[in-house]
């Protein structure tokens, strides 16, 4: 009997802890690290959030990007951070799912390393073209690169990007074979895209749309399986005659494994919170994003299923990099 009100009074003490310390958080800044450099899709949507919470809860959010190696700078600062609430890391599908696969010696594993906080949002890739090319639809491209295999230039922001893979999942769809030109970046891709010296780029939505917005590019087609709010008139691959095509991004919050649950779940509520804020949808959906939302444990399972899909599709692509 005494051991039993022990055990109960050790619970009742972890419950009222656990409640104590979620109230009490956070007692200082936290530092959201963006694992890119600053203006690009990634950074605008932690910057966006990270605002909307301080404005919202008089919370101090301070962005730190920290670019390189894919992304996996800024994950492994983060998953290499104090497990207490006060470092989140917004990570995407290219250093959380596609990563582990493709560099052989990673240093994190985004499964025992990190604990999913909150989806963010998901942004499908787009096909774009110089606004003179002669490249008006997908199935112009088709063609051409039919008649002239491995001929017609596609950049991409780098190999094993979620751009490039996507990239190598549409040639196979379509049958063709494009000359791959990989970049550090989306940057100087995009200024050579527009300067001709790359005839087609795999983009995410968020990463090109001011230039297609602003008529300097010109989007083809979208790899999502709806077409993009943002660029309604834009048909998908699979409408292009390629049934069935999907390949999109998402980005999410996570935190150093060993963060306590109660913090967890309160940044969860929160982040749920501002992404039903009207302003905050109006932003990600203007930068070419479907806000997303949810549970830790539904980023949890996508990012498990993601890891073995993509995994199966660096295998077969056979990029690979150290």
């Amino acid at each position: 009997m005494n051991l039993l009100r022990r055990c109960t009074l050790a619970a009742c003490l972890a419950v009222v802890a656990g409640s104590a310390l979620a109230q009490a958080y956070p007692a200082k800044p936290i530092k959201l690290i963006v694992p890119f450099p600053a203006g690009g899709g990634t950074d605008i949507f932690a910057r966006t959030v990270g605002q909307k919470l301080a404005d919202t809860l008089k919370w101090t959010v301070v962005v730190d990007n920290k670019p390189g190696a894919g992304g996996n700078l800024g994950i492994d600062a983060a998953a290499k951070s104090a497990p207490d609430g006060y470092t989140l890391v917004l990570g995407q599908t290219s250093n959380l799912a596609i990563n582990p696969s493709l560099y052989s010696k990673l240093p994190y594993d985004p499964i025992k390393d990190l604990v999913p906080v909150a989806l963010v949002a998901s942004a499908p890739l787009a096909v774009v073209v110089p606004a003179n090319s002669p490249f008006k639809t997908f199935a112009d491209v088709v063609a051409a690169a039919k008649g002239k295999p491995a001929q017609i230039t596609l950049g991409t922001p780098g190999n094993g990007t979620v751009a490039h893979l996507a990239a190598e999942l549409m040639q196979k769809a379509a049958g063709i074979k494009l000359q791959h030109v990989p970049y550090k970046g989306s940057a100087q891709a995009l200024t050579d895209l527009m300067g001709g010296q790359i005839q087609i780029y795999m983009s995410s939505v968020p990463t090109a749309l001011s230039h297609i917005k602003g008529g300097r590019l010109r989007a083809i087609a979208v790899t999502s399986e709806k077409r993009s709010s943002e660029l309604p008139s834009v048909p998908t691959i699979a409408e292009s005659g390629f049934k069935g095509f999907e390949a999109t991004t998402w980005f999410g919050f996570a935190a150093p494994a060993g963060t306590p649950e109660p913090i967890v779940k309160q940044l969860n509520a929160e982040i749920n919170k501002v992404l039903k804020a009207p302003d905050v949808r109006a932003k990600l959906m203007s930068e070419g994003g479907d806000v997303l939302g949810g549970t830790p444990e539904q980023f949890a399972s996508l990012l498990r299923t993601d890891l073995v899909r993509w995994g199966r599709i660096v295998r077969e692509s056979g990029a690979k990099l150290d």
